[in-house]
């Protein structure tokens, strides 16, 4: 589980900006914008997670657990799944990943999010953060320049910034971070965990 201190929260648009070449090029698909969902809205169970593309447990988290999860819950119209940003260190990495997934959008959004899940490993023993986020970027149908313009937008950045800060007002302090009705969960959870936690809400 990764704890947040609430200082490193705060982004410069420089330190994402720098992991583009340029800020021009083509125009992207169209962003997705708010909260990012799966599954049936109307579901009696709502799960809300905040993770962040550069926390391993969140990582482990997505790989491990959330194919069964969503499987089980969100797939059957059980659950109401969504899934909101919040960034761990490197703070400039998370929010360009966070950035470029928001740029594939909405279709896209959990693709580019899962990729990212999966390339940690890669991204943090190469050291290439920005051809890891690039190569993500391009296997959801962006191109280069795209990627620079998606990465380097002060707007989004801002809107991100903003939704960062949300989670501090929920009362996140670590990732991954569940809410289950509106009931507090930190860490992993286990299969067997989730459902304990979601079963008796379903009688």
């Amino acid at each position: 589980m990764r704890a947040i201190a609430r200082r490193t929260l705060i982004l410069a648009a420089t330190a994402v900006a720098a992991l583009s070449l340029a800020a021009c090029g083509d125009k992207g698909a169209k962003k997705a914008e708010g909260d990012m969902s799966l599954g049936d809205p109307n579901a009696k169970v709502k799960v809300i997670e905040y993770a962040s593309v550069t926390c391993t447990h969140c990582g482990r988290w997505n790989q491990e657990v959330f194919p069964t999860f969503k499987k089980k819950y969100v797939d059957t119209g059980k659950v109401h799944y969504t899934f909101r940003e919040f960034p761990t260190p490197p703070m400039e990495v998370a929010a360009a990943g966070f950035l470029v997934a928001r740029c594939a959008g909405d279709d896209k959004y959990f693709q580019v999010v899962d990729a990212l899940m999966r390339s940690q490993q890669e991204m943090f023993e190469s050291g290439d953060m920005r051809g890891t986020l690039l190569r993500v970027a391009q296997s959801a149908g962006m191109t280069e320049a795209q990627f620079d313009k998606c990465v380097s937008d002060e707007a989004a950045l801002k809107a991100f910034n903003a939704r960062a800060e949300a989670g501090l007002k929920a009362g996140v302090e670590a990732t991954p971070t569940f809410f289950i009705n509106g009931k507090k969960f930190e860490g992993e959870q286990s299969m067997e965990q989730l459902d304990a936690a979601i079963q008796p809400l379903l009688k």
